[in-house]
C-alpha cells in the first residue's frame, strides 16, 4: 500500500515486480506468498468482535486481490506469472496443486500463492513456511519495511540493536516479531533459513540473492 492508509499503490507493485523480474532473469526460481493486511486483517477484525474464522477467510480473499495486482505488475515487466490459490476460484486463479506449481517454477514462471493455507487461524507467515517446504525452497526471503530483525521495534525504540544473524530459538525465546512461532518452528524443524530484509529498497532482492550482507539471517546456529 506504500504510503497510503489503505489499498494498493501501483508504484509499489511495479517496484516489487521489477525486483522479482531482476532475480528471475538470473535463473532463480521465485515463488511469492502474499499477505492482505493493506486491505483487511482478520485478527484485527476479530479483536473488534467479528468471528475469528470469518475474519480470517476475509483476509484470505484480500490476499487474492493483492496476488492479482502483483501478477498484473509482473506481466507488465515481462514475467510470466501464475496465481495459485488455496481457496478455489477458478475464474481468477488456478487451484493450488503442488506438482503443478513446481512445474511452473521449472518452466521459469513466477508463482504467486494466495489465500494463505486455506484455513483460518493460520497466518501468511505460516503459509509461507508451508509453501516453502512443499516447493523445496532453499530459503525464505521475508520482505518487510525495516532492514532486518531488531531487539525491539526500531520505529518506537531508537536504541534497538539490529542482528546480522540470529537463531530460531533466540527469535522464539525473545518473542521477536519476525514471523509467528508456528512458522518459525516449522522452519526450524526443517532447517530452512530465513532472511529478513527491507523490501522497500529497490535492488535489495538482488543483493540478498547475490549473497550481500543485507538484512538478518535466521538459522539454527
Amino acid at each position: 500500500m506504500g504510503d497510503q492508509a489503505y489499498g494498493i499503490d501501483p508504484k509499489v507493485a511495479t517496484q516489487i515486480a521489477t525486483d522479482i523480474a531482476e532475480i528471475q532473469r538470473l535463473g532463480v526460481q521465485v515463488a511469492v506468498v502474499i499477505g492482505g493486511g493493506n486491505i483487511f486483517r482478520g485478527l484485527a477484525a476479530s479483536a473488534r468482535g467479528m468471528d475469528r474464522a470469518t475474519g480470517d477467510y476475509m483476509g484470505m480473499l484480500a490476499t487474492v486481490i493483492n496476488a492479482l495486482a502483483l501478477q498484473d505488475a509482473l506481466e507488465k515487466v515481462g514475467v510470466t506469472t501464475r496465481v495459485a490459490t488455496a481457496i478455489e476460484m477458478r475464474a481468477v486463479a488456478e487451484p493450488f496443486i503442488r506438482r503443478r506449481a513446481i512445474r511452473h517454477l521449472e518452466k521459469g514462471r513466477v508463482v504467486v500463492f494466495a489465500a494463505g493455507t486455506g484455513n483460518p487461524y493460520f497466518t501468511t507467515d505460516t503459509a509461507a513456511a508451508l509453501r516453502a517446504m512443499e516447493m523445496r525452497a532453499e530459503v525464505i526471503l521475508k520482505g518487510t519495511k525495516v532492514d532486518g530483525i531488531y531487539s525491539a521495534d526500531p520505529m518506537i525504540h531508537r536504541d534497538a540493536t539490529r542482528y546480522e544473524s540470529i537463531s530460531y530459538l533466540q527469535v522464539i525465546g525473545q518473542s521477536l516479531k519476525v514471523m509467528d512461532s508456528t512458522a518459525i518452528t516449522l522452519c526450524m524443524d526443517n532447517k530452512l533459513p530465513i532472511i529478513v530484509f527491507n523490501l522497500r529498497e529497490p535492488g535489495n532482492l538482488r543483493r540478498v540473492i547475490m549473497g550481500e550482507p543485507v538484512g538478518t539471517t535466521v538459522t539454527a546456529d
